[in-house]
């Protein structure tokens, strides 16, 4: 998942620096960045969080993936440490097995079912389609958490799953499941998956001759999503996102992207302005806070506040309450961007 972690790295560190700049610091300090590296695995993820929270971190930005944000969450929250996830969408890990909002966890991006909703309207209301066959990763919790709010929302709406197909993560051929897509008649094909299945899918799709809109999530947010598929097989494809550099912006994140540009030579991506929104809320909740309780009550109480990635209200989950967007790509570019809601 560096395509996440990388871009969220250099988001954080931007964040400081500009913060910095702008506001001299958090009550007389300059803030700091530290960054750890949880290698996408489970045990490397608590570890990393043990060791920022030993260092008497502020608050902790990430990791990027729901599977690595569950081992940090029991350190983070049991050492009274907030931490804000830019990417980890899993439905309810802001809350315990009891359904208890925990303390100190928050996050900034949408929740799956939020995003499978999101996507179900789409095609259902502003498309119009009535006919969709679903691709689902069966050993990812992030695929199956969008497709089944995706099912339940379509089928609500009085649309048909005509076919389920399935891959498994690391999967590179998939042409026998493309195949036994190919015969079905539908209107769309829904991946929900992350870039590295993905884009693969959407390459072989296309060079055997499956024309059809193809739709996922924001797994799909990365420029390596674009290498894998090739950005002439890119087209007709759409994608849930909290984040574009395309369309109307706000002199915030207009001056995000100015300097995102400057200082790493390249596109910012979600992950990147998620991540630097989660640095500004971490230090504004930190103004004039004595402990890490009124941090963590701070961020509980954050309302409008204006990040990069829009307006930001947290609710009473943790969780953002904000519009999300569609992204429609042809040639692997941003050729369309509409703001989707899951109501």
């Amino acid at each position: 998942a560096a395509a996440y972690g990388t871009p969220m790295a250099n988001g954080l560190k931007l964040a400081v620096k500009q913060y910095n700049e702008e506001h001299g610091g958090v009550n007389g300090k300059k803030v700091e960045a530290q960054v750890e590296d949880n290698k996408s695995d489970k045990t490397e993820a608590a570890a990393a969080a043990t060791k920022l929270v030993a260092a008497g971190v502020a608050g902790i930005v990430g990791p990027a993936t729901t599977g690595d944000a569950l081992a940090e969450i029991p350190v983070a929250n049991d050492g009274k440490t907030p931490a804000i996830f830019p990417a980890a969408t899993g439905n309810g890990i802001t809350l315990d097995s009891a359904g208890k909002v925990y303390d100190y966890i928050y996050r900034v991006c949408f929740e799956d079912s939020f995003q499978g909703v999101a996507a179900a309207n789409y095609l259902a209301d502003t498309q119009g389609y009535k006919k969709v066959v679903l691709l689902v990763d069966q050993a990812n919790d992030y695929s199956q958490g969008l497709a089944d709010s995706f099912v339940k929302q379509f089928e609500a709406k009085g649309g048909t799953i005509v076919a389920k197909e399935s891959y498994q993560t690391n999967d590179t051929d998939f042409l026998t499941v493309l195949t036994n897509i190919s015969t079905q008649d539908f209107d769309a094909l829904y991946v929900p998956g992350y870039y590295t299945e993905a884009g693969k899918i959407v390459n072989q799709a296309r060079g055997m001759g499956i024309d059809k809109p193809i739709v996922g999530g924001d797994g799909f947010n990365s420029e390596e999503f674009i290498s894998q598929a090739t950005p002439a097989a890119a087209t007709n494809v759409y994608y849930v996102s909290g984040y574009s550099t395309s369309g109307d912006m706000t002199d915030k994140a207009k001056k995000f992207l100015d300097a995102y540009r400057a200082k790493y030579n390249e596109e910012p991506s979600m992950f990147s302005a998620l991540a630097y929104d989660s640095v500004y809320m971490i230090a504004e909740a930190a103004k004039g806070a004595k402990t890490s309780v009124d941090i963590k009550d701070n961020l509980a109480k954050l309302k409008d506040f204006e990040g990069v990635t829009g307006s930001i209200t947290m609710d009473k989950d943790h969780n953002p309450v904000k519009s999300a967007l569609m992204l429609g790509l042809k040639d692997g570019k941003v050729a369309t961007v509409e703001t989707v809601k899951p109501d």
